[in-house]
């Protein structure tokens, strides 16, 4: 079974979450069951986007990261405190190290700029969208 580390900050957007919660749930359910979505926060309670709060299966502290496959990281809101948990040493430690192992890393909206923030893009090449106004 591939295990995939779902991190979590403080402010994440619920809906950007579901995404990989819904996809790869379904896939253990309906699919072949070959995959495992663990939520993982800075902390034992986090505040989602729109003021509703949410328990991570685990913390940071409690997982050995060489356990899981790949990482996924929902956006989130600078309002609702995304980027404190997002820029922060222990989250960007978390992306460094599935990119130094050669792990497959998703992210959705601004999470991507964590990925930058921790270094991994640098000279790499990227997709994003630069304005919905272009």
């Amino acid at each position: 079974m591939k295990k995939v580390l779902l991190l979590l900050a403080n402010g994440f957007e619920a809906v950007e979450a579901s995404v990989f919660t819904d996809v790869l749930g379904w896939n253990k359910w309906e699919g072949d069951g070959a995959t495992e979505v663990i939520t993982v926060g800075l902390r034992n309670q986090l505040t989602c986007t729109w003021n509703f709060t949410v328990m991570p299966e685990k913390t940071v502290n409690d997982i050995q990261l060489d356990e899981f496959d790949a990482l996924a990281i929902p956006g989130g809101f600078e309002e609702a405190g995304f980027y404190e948990d997002a820029f922060s040493a222990p989250f960007l430690q978390v992306i460094q190290h599935f990119y130094s192992n050669q792990k497959p890393i998703a992210s959705i909206c601004v999470a991507s700029l964590a990925l930058g923030k921790s270094g991994i893009l640098k000279g790499k090449k990227d997709d994003h969208i630069q304005s919905f106004n272009e």
